[in-house]
């Protein structure tokens, strides 16, 4: 049974020439999980707050979204609010009240629910998802993931009979990822319930999902069943690096038929496919240590006197010329050690040095000239103008000159830009400064893989210029494949750091796919590239 239909949908954003959705069609049967992916600024974000109608944008606007047989704008009110959920990708921007409990209940009240019946619901509902231990806690306190699956709970507890999820995991650590997708593949098996979802990480979802629509310039150039699409994309070579790692993989190493998209199959793919008597790449070359670029030395830090320590005797160095990528879970630390090397926080105990100096040593802002530079999780903060071409001239960049192209964002507003497209103007901003030490936090978050590509490119150029960068972040692709040195973060330190090829190795859940298709069989192949090299020195069997 159809329950949403999309007819000839264009839209245009006041003061845009050009159309965010082009006469777009499709509909949804009841039940059915559909996977919406594309290009960073390629319209998946407006085309599902177009499916929710407290949401849509304003613009100019032509064609219709039908739900069960009718308009949205048809709808009554109460029906519209509760029967279609939208969790949005950045899980403060749709909390708003102080408590779990309230949180959970605070829908039902707005819909005049009588407070048995959401004293029932609210119970239900946080013992379905296991909230049930920090139920009474402040919700500023919860770590991302937890914010993230009450976001859904709360949205859940309205009971909806489609649900709508923009990019969702942006913000989560990988096992957090993992869970999160696996919640959502259970809801749509025991309920019943119709999903639709962007993301741009796509490993663990697109196996889960029935259907898989992809969107490029505002229009929509393919839809069908994944391993369908996948194998009719094998020539756009920037939408497959996205895809599960097994399927780029047979991609790559050109295999016919529909791809593998499963850890699990992409495995059998290879073991059946061929030998594996070179086990291993020759090692890279171990790359000289420059100049000491920031160290912690036992950096003790916590927010409020009473509370415990986010920082515990926190032992840190990096070097000029390498990128290090600091991976963990959601509430380990991490965003927490960049905001004290970067001077924004002050440790009680221990000594944070930048090129030798200690933070105190850098008087009147002088840390901040054409020494250290750092881009926000939050990149929203950054934008103080009307137009990205003003934000741009503000800090002197000019667009003509940067590493990558956002000339056709100049006319936009910041704030009307796509997730991807904000990080990418705001790390403009940031590398306007010059800086000679680079801090990032989550720099992939809203990024498709060709956009982190070239990110990649980037940051690799201005490390072989001298530079040093420290990253923190969820994507273990992104780490693997531009990191000199990866280190663990958990309960407040450093616990490992390595290489990637030996770092990932060594990891069961904070790993990469490509390393986990082919642990056992190949050695410290983490990336698809060098799972791809070992299958062709080894050879097809016959």
């Amino acid at each position: 049974m159809e329950i949403l239909k999309v007819e000839n949908m264009s839209f245009t954003y006041p003061r845009c020439g050009d159309e965010a959705l082009s006469d777009i069609s499709f509909s949804a049967e009841r039940g059915e999980f559909i996977v919406l992916c594309g290009a960073t600024g390629s319209g998946k974000s407006t085309l599902l707050r177009m499916l929710k109608r407290e949401l849509s944008p304003l613009g100019e606007r032509k064609g219709e979204v039908y739900y069960k047989g009718r308009r949205l704008s048809e709808l009554e009110d109460r029906e519209s609010a509760s029967a279609i959920g939208f969790v949005m990708q950045s899980p403060e921007q749709q909390i708003v009240t102080d408590k779990v409990w309230h949180e959970l209940a605070f829908g039902l009240e707005n819909l005049g629910i009588p407070k048995s019946d959401i004293a029932r619901r609210v119970a239900e509902m946080a013992s379905y998802f296991g909230i049930g231990p920090w139920y009474g806690r402040d919700t500023a306190e919860l770590s991302g993931g937890q914010k993230q699956l009450l976001n859904l709970a709360a949205v859940l507890v309205m009971q909806p009979e489609l649900l709508i999820l923009d990019e969702p995991t942006a913000q989560l650590d990988p096992i957090a990822a993992a869970d999160f997708i696996a919640t959502l593949k259970r809801l749509n098996q025991d309920f019943g319930l119709t999903i639709i979802i962007a993301e741009h990480r796509l490993e663990d979802v697109i196996p889960t999902g029935d259907r898989l629509m992809v969107m490029e310039k505002g229009k929509l150039i393919a839809d069908g069943r994944p391993e369908q699409v996948i194998s009719g994309l094998r020539d756009r070579h920037d939408i497959l690096c996205g895809m599960p790692a097994a399927a780029r993989l047979s991609t790559e190493l050109g295999a016919e038929g529909e791809c593998p998209l499963t850890v699990r199959a992409g495995r059998e793919f290879i073991e059946q496919g061929y030998w594996n008597e070179v086990r291993s790449l020759p090692a890279a070359e171990i790359q000289q240590q420059g100049e000491t670029a920031l160290e912690f030395r036992d950096v003790y830090f916590r927010y409020t006197r009473d509370s415990k320590d986010i920082l515990r005797g926190l032992d840190l160095k990096v070097f000029c010329g390498e990128i290090f990528c600091i991976l963990g879970g959601n509430g380990s630390g991490k965003t927490t050690s960049l905001k004290a090397a970067a001077g924004l926080i002050k440790a009680y105990s221990g000594s944070i040095k930048v090129f030798g100096k200690k933070l105190k040593e850098y008087k009147n802002r002088s840390l901040y000239r054409n020494c250290l530079a750092m881009l926000p999780q939050d990149v929203q903060t950054v934008f103080l103008k009307n137009t990205v071409r003003e934000e741009l001239e503000e800090c002197g960049a000019k667009a003509a000159e940067l590493p990558y192209d956002i000339s056709h964002l100049l006319d936009k507003h910041p704030y009307d830009l796509s997730g991807g497209e904000q990080q990418l103007t705001a790390l403009a901003k940031v590398l306007a400064a010059e800086p000679k030490l680079l801090l990032l936090d989550e720099p992939t978050k809203g990024l498709d893989a060709s956009a982190k590509r070239n990110i990649i490119s980037v940051l690799k150029q201005l490390k072989n210029d001298g530079m040093a960068i420290v990253t923190v972040t969820h994507d273990v692709e992104f780490a693997a494949m531009c990191a000199d040195r990866c280190a663990m973060f958990f309960d407040g330190g450093i616990v490992s750091s390595g290489a990637p090829d030996e770092f990932f190795s060594e990891n069961s859940f904070y790993t990469t796919a490509a390393s986990r298709m082919t642990r056992g069989y190949y050695d410290k192949a983490v990336t698809v590239e060098a799972a791809a090299e070992l299958c062709r020195r080894n050879g097809e069997k016959q």
